[in-house]
Order: C-alpha cells, then structure tokens, then sequence
C-alpha cells in the first residue's frame, strides 16, 4: 500500500516538474528574446557594459539583461551569449567573403632589363 502511495506521488511531482519546467523555458526564452532584440537595436550604440564569455551589450539593455540573467540558469545563458556570438562571427564572416569577391589580384613578377 506504501508503494503504491509512494509512486502516485513520484508520478505527481514528475506531472507538475514538467509544466514548472515547460513555463520556466517559456519564460527564459521570453527574457532572451527581449534582450538580444534590444541588442539588435542598439547596436549602433557603444557597448559598455560586460556579460558573459565577454559579449559588450549598451546600458541601456541592462534591465532585459538583468531579467534574461534572473529568468534563465546560468549554464543556458552562457550557451546562448556563446551562440549568439557565433552566429555574429559567422555573419560577419560571410558579408566579408561577399566583398572579397571577383578575380583575385596577385602581385605580378617584376621584370627588370638590364641595361648593358
């Protein structure tokens, strides 16, 4: 009779563990998403305060910034301050190699003649 009151309350708290979980998600996805918008608007803006793995946001991101950092655990949010900056990296990587293209300029033999 323990057993079976022990498993209905093992089953119970795994039910209400993934609905905390799944609003808990929802709701650090929610500051995320809050705060590197406001990055993407105040891009033009000089970064002056520091996150982590070295992302430079604007002052005036600090609020979302806070409520990204209270909302979500710490390991989550340096996985997206890492992705988020990959994905800069590899942006900007790529709107370089559009400028870059066209034929390729090598530097041309020098030829010199000696005169006798």
């Amino acid at each position: 009779m323990a057993v079976k009151a022990n498993a209905a309350a093992a089953e119970n708290d795994d039910k209400v563990q993934s609905d905390v979980l799944s609003k808990a998600r929802e709701s650090c996805y929610k500051a995320r998403d809050a705060f590197y918008s406001c990055l993407e608007k105040g891009c033009d803006k000089k970064p002056t305060e520091i996150a982590s793995v070295g992302l430079l946001y604007p002052i005036e991101c600090k609020k979302s910034r806070d409520q990204f950092v209270n909302q979500c655990r710490s390991s989550w949010v340096k996985h997206f301050d890492r992705q988020y900056c990959r994905n800069k990296r590899d942006q900007r990587l790529l709107d370089d190699k559009g400028a870059r293209r066209g034929p390729l300029l090598l530097p041309q033999p020098c030829t010199l003649k000696s005169t006798p």
